[in-house]
């Protein structure tokens, strides 16, 4: 990606985001702007992660109330925020030719003083501006373009169907304005007119989402002593018999049973009973 401009990798950088971020709708991605420190005012939560390699350096991404409610109403409990963005924050990564550490979440006051530098910001955008991708300059050499100040309060304007086209092959358009704020500051900022009312965003927000999903076969307790002493071949007694259901469960929470099978050599869980309909129905 030598013959990109650090603003066409930031636009492919969020792209990647943009695919694989959980949304109701379709996220496209708007043009890169400079990076201000109201950047963060207008979401809900904030996500960031190491990046190494060829160098080393932090992103962001902030996601608004949508999807930071349907991770916490999730119908098989509280789902994190972090383990929700990973995918896509390992994409980034890849558009850099870097990887990426564990994605942590983070307060969303800190998200911008977490960076420690400048930095760019592309808004993604669906029924309104529903996250944003934040990465430093010094991630996007060889150089970048002159591009406007993103802060997150502005005029209503709505996306444009012939706006301007992004490196990802996504278009997308932001109004300008120039409010004033406290004490007479002149700020230029940008922000998206909600461009349909769209579908109310829950569970399917989160189809998309990896889960780790556990088979337990039994439980037992045992003393400090006993643990010790265990050695390679010694047995132990579950509090289940033989032939009964294998528990599955996410997020620690009881799902379903099932027999426990072999499917090409490796293990597996034909499902006999559901026991929470809520929570996969």
């Amino acid at each position: 990606m030598s013959d990109l401009t650090g603003t066409d990798l930031a636009v492919s950088a969020a792209t990647a985001v943009a695919d694989l971020l959980p949304s109701a709708v379709p996220l496209t991605v708007g043009p890169a702007q400079v990076g201000s420190e109201h950047a963060a005012a207008a979401f809900a939560g904030a996500v960031r992660a190491d990046l190494t390699g060829h160098t080393t350096g932090r992103v962001a991404v902030l996601v608004g109330a949508d999807l930071v409610g349907a991770l916490a109403n999730s119908p098989i409990g509280g789902l994190d925020l972090a383990a929700a963005a990973q995918p896509a924050i390992d994409a980034l990564a890849e558009t850099l030719a870097l990887s990426a550490d564990a994605a942590l979440q983070v307060d969303l006051s800190l998200a911008v003083s977490d960076l420690g530098e400048p930095f760019v910001v592309v808004p993604l955008i669906g029924a309104g501006i529903d996250a944003a991708v934040l990465v430093p300059d010094r991630l996007l050499q060889p150089r970048l373009a002159v591009v406007p100040t993103f802060t997150p309060e502005a005029s209503d304007a709505p996306v444009q169907d012939d706006a301007v086209p992004t490196g990802g092959g996504r278009r997308a358009a932001i109004a300008t304005a120039e409010p004033s704020y406290g004490g007479g500051e002149q700020v230029t900022s940008t922000r998206s007119r909600r461009v349909a009312d769209g579908p109310v965003r829950g569970i399917e927000m989160l189809h998309g989402v990896d889960l780790e999903v556990t088979v337990e076969l039994g439980r037992t307790r045992m003393t400090v002593r006993d643990l010790l002493a265990l050695s390679p071949g010694a047995v132990l007694e579950l509090d289940r018999a033989a032939g009964s259901p294998a528990d599955l469960l996410v997020n620690g929470r009881l799902i379903a049973r099932g027999e426990v099978v072999v499917v090409d050599e490796d293990f597996g869980l034909r499902i006999t009973e559901v026991v929470d309909e809520s929570a996969v129905g």
